[in-house]
C-alpha cells in the first residue's frame, strides 16, 4: 500500500473494523497514463504522495492511490486492503487458516502498517493497520469504492477462510459487509485464477462504459444484475480490471 498524508476528515478519524475494506491501490506500468484515464473517467484529482505514489481524490477526499509497478512480471491490478487493529496478529491467523503472507507487516512511517497476503486459493489482498491514515475518506458514493467481490473456485474454502478471519464483519449481528464472493465460472471463464475485483460506484453506467472504450479500455463483462446492484466489468487502458456498480 502506498503512503498517505495524515487526514483529519470524519471518515479518517472514524477508523474501520477488522475485515472492512478500507483502502485500494492500483499498480500500473504508467502512472501518468493512469491519471489521465481515471481523471476523465471518474473526475478524480491527484496529488503527489510520499515516495513514488500518487494520491487520488474525489471531491477533495482521498479514495485510492496509484503506484508504479516495480516489476514488469507482476500483474497490473487493483488491490483491496482490509482493516485490522493488529497486522502482525492477523498475519499469524492467516497462516494458521491456510493462507500465505506474501509481504510481512511493515510500518509506513506514522501512517500505519501494511502487509500483503493470499487466501488458500491464491487470491491476493492487503492488510492495513491504520495510524494517521485510517483509509478511505470517501466511499459508497459516485467515483469511489463501493464493493469488492471475491471470485473463488471453491466457495466453501473461501467462506471458511474469510468467515474465520473476519467473522464479526461478515457474519456478526451488526454485519453490513462491503465484500462478497462468487464462484468462478458464473461470470468469468473457469480458467481465470481466484482474485478480488474492486467495484466503483457510478450513476450512469452506460456513460461510464462509453468513456472506458473511448479512453482505450475495454468491456470484459457487459452489465448484469447481481444481488448488490447492476455491475459491468472492464479493464483500463493498461490492463487493470475493475467493475462499475450502480446500486
Amino acid at each position: 500500500m502506498a503512503e498517505s498524508k495524515p487526514s483529519a476528515t470524519d471518515a479518517g478519524d472514524a477508523g474501520f473494523g477488522e475485515g472492512v475494506p478500507c483502502w485500494i491501490d492500483a499498480q500500473l506500468p504508467d502512472v501518468e497514463a493512469g491519471k489521465r484515464f481515471y481523471g476523465e473517467l471518474f473526475g478524480w484529482t491527484f496529488e503527489a504522495g510520499r515516495g513514488s505514489s500518487t494520491w487520488v481524490y474525489s471531491e477533495g477526499r482521498a479514495v485510492a492511490a496509484l503506484t508504479p509497478k516495480r516489476d514488469g512480471r507482476m500483474p497490473t491490478v487493483w488491490t483491496v486492503y482490509f482493516a485490522t487493529p493488529d497486522a502482525f496478529a492477523l498475519a499469524g491467523r492467516i497462516r494458521e487458516a491456510g493462507g500465505q503472507v506474501i509481504t510481512d507487516p511493515v510500518p509506513v512511517d506514522t501512517y500505519g502498517t501494511m502487509a500483503l497476503a493470499a487466501d488458500p486459493e491464491g487470491a491476493v489482498f492487503g492488510l492495513w493497520e491504520g495510524g494517521e491514515h485510517a483509509g478511505f475518506e470517501r466511499r459508497h458514493e459516485p467515483g469511489s469504492f463501493a464493493w469488492v467481490e471475491l471470485y473463488a473456485r471453491d466457495t466453501k474454502v473461501a467462506d471458511d477462510f474469510y468467515g474465520e478471519l473476519f467473522h464479526d464483519t461478515l457474519l456478526g449481528p451488526d454485519a453490513a459487509p462491503d465484500f462478497g464472493r462468487v464462484a468462478i465460472g458464473e461470470v468469468f471463464p473457469a480458467e481465470m485464477p481466484p482474485h478480488f475485483l474492486v467495484h466503483f460506484q457510478v450513476v450512469d453506467p452506460d456513460a461510464v462504459l462509453g468513456t472506458v472504450i473511448r479512453l482505450g479500455g475495454r468491456i470484459q463483462v457487459p452489465p448484469f444484475e447481481a444481488s448488490y446492484g447492476s455491475v459491468a466489468v472492464v479493464t483500463d487502458n493498461q490492463g487493470a480490471s475493475f467493475a462499475v456498480l450502480q446500486r
